[in-house]
């Protein structure tokens, strides 16, 4: 058993988004009792069909349950967003509470569906943190798999394999034409797999518009659709002017590593230290693990990159409200010298307001001039994560 990190609300309806398999469903069955909860499962075409043709339905559901159901659990809203008019009714006339899951809030927005005005907390889940796994994390096994929860948990790494390929073909290549987010499924495959050998690096929507045989345009809609479903996260280049930040080209992240080398086709491909691929890979790590982090800890902190017209780059610059900015380089070796935080020494001191770290596999804490250098678990606390 794992225990997720984010705090749900007693008190208070919400929403709980996230990509498929990260475990929401496994999360609100394990932390609602069944006895005083009631759960609709809108995966079963039955019931979607029943709510979608007949809304009502649920009004007339809710008054036969026996008084002590306070909870109504509701999986995957947007397959029967029109149900969101009677939620909306039933919190402002009863005593019921609403957990709503769903993939993203992007089709119900579309739809101009009733979000419920603020009535409802919006929270996300993610796949497993380090902290979440425990004694049972394995660096190298979540670099190489990622951390969605089945993936943890199963043994093998055939079978491990089979589910991430499965993952990337029924749910993003599929599941998400089905949704009607995309329309057009042959442009959108090429261009999750253009987006996952150019996770991590600085975007030029041009070029990748010219590899998928699409418009600037739409390539730009298609990394809003993936950060809308929370597979993944848009980085955005540092700048004090917020205008030019939306200018500049940002970086985009896949949520899980074991996905994005699904979609590269490297599952095949080991991942051996001291190479190019694992550090790209650990980066990619430490970057989900400060968003997932930071977001269940409700921090507000915000995330961007900056690399100056010679090349020379930082991976993270982390805002924090009432804290100094956080300039971090991430380094995959295991042992941190001057010339690892060249670019924190280089840059640090032209970011007013900052400090800098570096987050690695280096055991020993340091400190190099300015810099310090940490293990990245002890690197993440000291973020204030």
């Amino acid at each position: 058993m794992v225990n997720r990190d984010i705090k749900l609300p007693k008190d208070n309806s919400f929403f709980l988004f996230g990509a498929r398999g990260t475990g929401k469903t496994y999360l609100l069955r394990e932390r609602f009792e069944a006895r005083t909860s009631y759960y609709i499962d809108l995966l079963n075409p039955d019931h979607s069909e029943t709510f979608n043709l007949r809304p009502r339905t649920l009004t007339e559901q809710l008054a036969a349950l026996k008084p002590e159901i306070d909870w109504v659990i509701i999986d995957e809203i947007q397959k029967a967003p029109k149900l969101l008019d009677i939620v909306h009714q039933q919190i402002e006339s009863s005593h019921f509470k609403f957990a709503l899951t769903g993939s993203s809030a992007r089709k119900l927005r579309h739809g101009s569906a009733n979000l419920l005005a603020g009535r409802a907390f919006v929270l996300h889940l993610f796949p497993l943190t380090a902290r979440e796994i425990g004694e049972r994390f394995s660096l190298q096994s979540a670099l190489a798999w990622g951390t969605l929860p089945r993936a943890v948990m199963i043994e093998s790494d055939e079978d491990r394999r089979d589910f991430l390929r499965s993952y990337t073909h029924t749910y993003l290549q599929e599941e998400i034409t089905q949704e009607q987010i995309v329309r057009r499924l042959d442009p959108f495959r090429r261009f999750l797999i253009v987006a996952a050998q150019m996770s991590g690096q600085i975007l030029n929507f041009t070029k990748i518009a010219r590899e998928i045989g699409s418009s600037t345009v739409t390539v730009q809609s298609y990394f809003q659709i993936l950060e809308d479903t929370l597979i993944g996260n848009l980085v955005e280049p540092f700048d004090e002017s917020v205008r030019k930040r939306q200018r500049g080209n940002p970086k985009f992240y896949f949520f899980d590593t074991g996905v994005q080398r699904a979609l590269n086709n490297t599952l095949q491909v080991e991942l051996a230290p001291q190479t190019y691929a694992f550090g790209v890979a650990f980066e990619h790590f430490i970057v989900n693990e400060i968003h997932r982090l930071q977001a269940y800890g409700k921090k507000d902190y915000r995330l961007s990159y900056l690399r100056t017209k010679d090349g020379v780059e930082i991976d993270l610059i982390i805002e924090r409200p009432g804290m100094k900015r956080a300039l971090v380089e991430i380094k995959s070796t295991e042992r941190i010298t001057d010339e690892d935080i060249r670019s924190l020494t280089t840059l640090g001191k032209d970011v007013p307001n900052s400090e800098a770290f570096c987050l690695s596999r280096d055991p020993n804490a340091k400190k190099i001039g300015a810099v310090s250098c940490l293990p990245w678990q002890e690197g993440l606390v000291q973020l204030g994560l």
